[in-house]
C-alpha cells in the first residue's frame, strides 16, 4: 500500500529510508515548537496556546505536503514571519495579535487564489532574480539582528535631548511616573553589553554551544542547544524550574481555545478595514508577507529539489509555464498556501517550507512518506507541553542568530559590481534589519530598483507588477507621513 501510494520504487527509495529521513527532519526542526511561542508570546498571546497551534499547524501543513504533493518537505511557522508578525505588524504598525492573525489568514487566502491562477507565475517572473536574493539575505540579517537583541547582546544609549516622544506624546523635557513607550531619533547609539547579567551570559553560552554543534554537523543541533542551555540556566537562576506537570496540558488546551479562530472574529480580520489608510497598509503588509513566503518556499524547493532529482527538468518547466497542477512544485506551493490559512485559524504566524527538510533529503527522503513521519513526530511532541514555560529566551535567541547567519549565503549571489543592482539590494537588506520591517525592506528595494532603471531608461527591465507595487508602497509612506 505504501509502495503504491507514495511511488517508492519510482523515486528510488524504501519505507525504511523514508522513515529514517522523516525522523532526521523532525529532530532538526523540532526546536520551532519552543521558539515560536517564545517570540509570539511577546505580543500578549498565551505561549501554551501558541505551542499547540504551532504543532497543529505543522502537522496539518506537512500532511498536506506529504499526502497531496508527495514531497519529503515539512512545513511549520516561519522564523522570518514570526519576527514580522511580532516586531513589524504588532509592535511596529500597532495592530493587535488578533488582527495580525487575521492578516495571516488573509495571506493564506490570497496565496491560494494566486497559486490557483496564473498570477503566481507572473509575480515570480516579474521580480528580478537579484532582488529575490536580496530579500532572502535581508530576512536573514533581520532575524540575526533580532536574535542579538533578544539575547541582550546589544544595548542602546539614549540621551535626553534625542528623545522624540514619551508614552506616545511629544517629549518636552518632563518626566513620567511610568514609561510605556519611548521614541528617540537617529542619534541613539547602539553598544555592546557588558555581559554581567546572568541571562545575557547564558545566551552567550548557548550561542557558543550552538555554533560548535552546527560546525560539527551534529544532528538536531538546535534542539540539543535549547535543552543543554536550559539545563545550564538552572544553577544560574535563569531557567524557570517550576514544571506544571499534567496541569500544563489543561492549560495548553484552554489557552489554545482562546486563540483558535480569533483571526476570523470581530477583533481579528473584520476590525482592520476602518478607513482607506488602514486598507492600504493591510494590503501592502499582506503582500509583503505573501511575497516573502512565496520566495522562501520556491527557494527551498529549487535549492534542494533539483540536485536530488525530486524536481525534474520537465517538472520545473511545467511549473513556470503554469499549465495546471501536474508539477510537484505546483502541488507543493498549494500545500504551503493552505497551511498558512490554517496557521491563521489555529493561532500562529505564517508557515513556510523548512530548509531543515534538506537534512532529511540528504538522508534519502524522496517522497511524501518522509513528510508523514515528520507530521507524526510533531503530533507526538504535544507531550512536551510542560516544558514550554521552562525554556528561557536565552536558550532560543541563539537560534535566531545562527539561522540568520545561514541565510547570508544569498548575498554572494548578488552582483555587487553592478551598481544598478547593488544599491536596491543593499537598501532591501538594510531597511529590513534596521527598520525592523520586512515589508519596508521590500519597499526600499523595489522603489530604488524602479528609480534607477528609470533614470537609466531601461524601462523594459521594469515589470508592470513592479511599477504597481512600488507606487502602492510610495502611497503607503505618504499616508503614514500625513497621519
Amino acid at each position: 500500500m505504501l509502495e503504491r501510494f507514495f511511488k517508492l520504487s519510482e523515486n528510488n527509495t524504501t519505507v525504511r529510508t523514508e522513515i529514517i529521513a522523516g525522523i532526521t527532519t523532525f529532530v532538526a526542526m523540532a526546536y520551532i515548537i519552543f521558539l515560536n511561542p517564545s517570540v509570539l508570546a511577546l505580543t500578549g498571546m498565551p505561549n501554551q496556546g501558541v505551542f499547540l497551534a504551532t504543532i497543529l499547524t505543522a502537522v496539518t501543513g506537512t500532511l498536506i505536503t506529504g499526502l497531496f504533493a508527495n514531497l519529503p518537505y515539512a512545513l511549520a511557522p516561519s522564523i522570518g514571519m514570526q519576527a514580522m508578525f511580532t516586531y513589524t505588524v504588532v509592535f511596529g504598525l500597532g495592530y493587535t495579535w488578533q488582527q495580525a492573525l487575521g492578516m495571516v489568514f488573509l495571506v493564506g487566502l490570497v496565496d491560494v487564489i494566486i497559486t490557483l491562477t496564473k498570477v503566481r507565475s507572473l509575480i515570480v517572473k516579474s521580480i528580478p532574480v537579484q532582488l529575490k536574493h536580496a530579500i532572502a539575505a535581508g530576512i536573514g540579517l533581520y532575524i540575526a539582528y533580532i536574535g542579538l537583541k533578544n539575547a541582550g547582546f546589544i544595548n542602546f544609549l539614549v540621551d535626553g535631548q534625542n528623545i522624540i516622544s514619551l508614552n506616545n506624546k511629544p517629549f518636552n523635557g518632563g518626566g513620567a511616573k511610568v514609561v510605556e513607550t519611548l521614541t528617540a531619533n537617529g542619534s541613539t547609539t547602539p553598544e555592546l553589553t557588558t555581559f554581567t547579567s546572568p541571562s545575557v551570559l547564558l545566551a552567550l553560552i548557548g550561542l557558543i554551544l550552538l555554533v560548535l554543534l552546527v560546525i560539527a554537523n551534529v544532528p538536531g543541533s538546535f534542539l540539543i542547544s535549547v535543552f543543554v542551555t536550559t539545563l545550564i540556566g538552572i544553577p544560574m537562576g535563569v531557567t524557570n524550574i517550576h514544571i506544571s506537570g499534567m496541569s500544563a496540558f489543561s492549560t495548553t488546551f484552554h489557552d489554545f481555545g482562546s486563540i483558535f479562530g480569533q483571526a476570523l472574529g470581530t477583533h481579528g480580520l473584520w476590525s482592520m478595514f476602518t478607513s482607506p489608510k488602514d486598507i492600504l497598509i493591510v494590503v501592502l503588509t499582506v503582500f509583503s508577507m505573501g511575497l516573502s513566503g512565496l520566495f522562501d518556499a520556491i527557494g527551498t524547493f529549487i535549492g534542494t529539489g533539483i540536485s536530488t532529482g525530486i524536481f525534474s527538468a520537465a517538472d520545473q518547466k511545467e511549473f513556470y509555464e503554469n499549465k495546471g497542477f501536474k508539477s510537484k512544485m505546483d502541488r507543493g506551493l498549494v500545500a504551503d498556501t493552505f497551511a498558512t490559512m490554517f496557521a491563521g485559524i489555529f493561532g500562529t504566524s505564517n508557515t513556510t517550507t523548512f530548509i531543515e527538510a534538506s537534512i532529511g533529503i540528504k538522508a534519502g527522503g524522496r517522497t511524501g512518506l518522509t513528510a508523514v513521519v515528520v507530521a507524526i513526530g510533531f503530533l507526538c511532541s504535544i507531550v512536551a507541553a510542560p516544558l514550554v514555560n521552562v525554556i528561557p529566551s536565552a536558550a532560543t535567541a541563539p537560534i535566531l542568530v545562527v539561522v540568520g547567519i545561514m541565510m547570508m549565503n544569498e548575498f554572494k549571489l548578488i552582483d555587487w559590481d553592478d551598481i544598478e543592482i547593488a544599491i536596491p539590494a543593499f537598501f532591501t537588506a538594510a531597511f529590513m534589519a534596521f527598520s525592523y520591517s520586512i515589508s519596508y525592506g521590500i519597499a526600499a528595494g523595489f522603489i530604488f530598483f524602479v528609480l534607477i532603471k528609470s533614470v537609466k531608461r531601461k524601462f523594459n527591465e521594469i515589470s508592470i507588477i513592479l511599477w504597481f507595487v512600488s507606487i502602492l508602497f510610495i502611497l503607503n509612506f505618504v499616508v503614514l507621513a500625513l497621519n
